[in-house]
């Protein structure tokens, strides 16, 4: 991000700032409108919500003035940006058939809607900018090769814990030290059964000024292993145990905790994603070491025949770091984070409670399943439920709480989503030519 202070202010001097079209209004959604407005040369010019009330009361809050126009079309909305006003829409496709913005950033955390704005955006010729991580572990191998294919970037946006932590995996590995772990500080006490019936989770959500779905997906972990996992797919870095670890510690033992089983760590194996329980939260860390005896100097700990040291970012800004993705994209042409052509982990549904034969599962946060990571291969061959295609499943078997939802216990629902996905499994698989793949992406990117 070195100098990108300079390239905003240029493009405010210049009258052309970076120009955002938001698609999610929530918290989210609306503090990076908030955040845009404090800094020079970039703006959120629309934003799109279900709940048109939201998509306009996000501008109200982040205190942009001016008047804002309601379009029902893509047209509407150009002519609005260009006039100077802002725009506030229903449809989401107003904003990914827009020509008027230059980057789409996506903030809804819903797979089905992640996806369908993702392709119709990358169709339409504009940079994607995923605040969306749930889409991005499901289909973002195949959502990046696509958006490459139609000549616009992919990136997952900076501020939240998956991008904080490769900032410090790139860092580490630019140096030339070996990865033993890279992670996450959890900041609420893992429940795995939380549900946001439970009163107890209402009354904190409503303190925090979240819905209790939300509070509910970081409190049963579901939060943490979608988060992982992105890093894992963005790295090669894989779960040790499925699951991961979680230990509890803080900041001064990482590496302490995070080393081999035989050096007095728990880990089986280097070169991993997990998470820590305490004192650690908002931060990501990465583990390192190096065999290279130059490199064991005083400023690294020694442990035997290797150094091991952590480096910790001791914060995340979430959606504050969005717009510094947005404007990256736009200005530089370059992805802070994207995914690797294959998924190296899934994030699985488990069984939140007994489920019988006619259940529909709800979505993540919510009180039919929670989560768990483990490698992809690993998940394929026990034909594993992603939490991405999860939602609006039919039960078809009963299923004991704790167990792990296979796809042979479910009907899916037909969805973008799935089809995307279907069509991701067969292009790992060398099933379907890329010729082939992207034409049938095109039919899915214009419904």
């Amino acid at each position: 991000m070195i100098g990108l202070n300079q390239e905003l202010e240029q493009r405010q001097a210049e009258g052309r700032p970076v120009r955002i079209g938001l698609i999610g209004a929530g918290q989210m959604g609306t503090d990076v409108i908030a955040e845009t407005k404090m800094m020079k040369g970039i703006e959120v010019v629309a934003s799109a919500d279900i709940d048109i009330d939201r998509a306009i009361a996000a501008y109200q809050i982040g205190m942009v003035t001016g008047e804002v126009v309601i379009a029902e079309t893509p047209e509407q909305a150009d002519a609005a940006v260009a006039a100077g006003k802002r725009v506030a829409a229903r449809d989401y496709r107003v904003i990914t058939d827009m020509k008027a913005i230059d980057v789409m950033l996506e903030a809804t955390g819903v797979p089905e809607i992640g996806t369908r704005a993702a392709l119709r955006a990358a169709r339409h010729g504009h940079d994607l900018s995923m605040m969306n991580v749930e889409t991005d572990i499901t289909v973002g191998p195949v959502l990046h090769w696509y958006a490459e294919k139609k000549g616009v970037l992919y990136a997952l946006a900076a501020g939240d814990e998956p991008a904080a932590c490769k900032e410090l995996y790139d860092f580490a590995d630019s140096l030339g030290f070996t990865i033993v772990a890279a992670g996450k500080g959890k900041n609420n006490p893992l429940d795995w059964h939380a549900s946001p019936a439970d009163p107890a989770y209402q009354k904190e959500a409503a303190r925090r000024g979240l819905s209790p779905t939300m509070l509910v997906e970081f409190v049963d972990g579901s939060k943490t292993m979608v988060e992982m996992a992105a890093v894992s797919n963005a790295t090669g870095l894989a779960p040790d145990v499925r699951g991961m670890h979680g230990p509890n510690t803080d900041r001064d033992h990482l590496n302490e905790v995070f080393r081999l089983k035989e050096d007095g760590g728990v880990l089986n194996k280097i070169g991993v994603v997990d998470y820590g329980i305490g004192r650690v939260a908002p931060g990501v860390f990465v583990i390192v070491r190096t065999d290279h005896p130059p490199a064991c100097c005083s400023d690294l700990a020694g442990y035997g025949e290797w150094s091991l040291l952590h480096s910790i970012r001791p914060f995340h800004l979430c959606s504050i770091e969005v717009p510094l993705t947005c404007a990256m994209l736009a200005i530089r042409r370059k992805s802070n984070m994207v995914p690797l052509n294959r998924l190296v982990s899934e994030v699985f549904a488990v069984a939140k409670r007994d489920l019988k034969p006619g259940d529909v599962l709800d979505g993540i946060g919510g009180t039919a399943y929670y989560s768990q990571i483990d490698t992809y291969e690993k998940a394929k061959a026990e034909c594993l439920l992603p939490i991405g295609l999860a939602k609006g499943a039919r039960i078809l078997h009963p299923i004991a709480i704790d167990t792990p939802i296979s796809c042979a216990d479910i009907e899916m629902q037909p969805s973008t989503v799935l089809a995307l996905r279907r069509l991701q499994d067969a292009w790992f698989g060398g099933e379907i030519a890329e010729s082939e793949l992207e034409k049938k992406i095109d039919l899915l990117a214009n419904d």
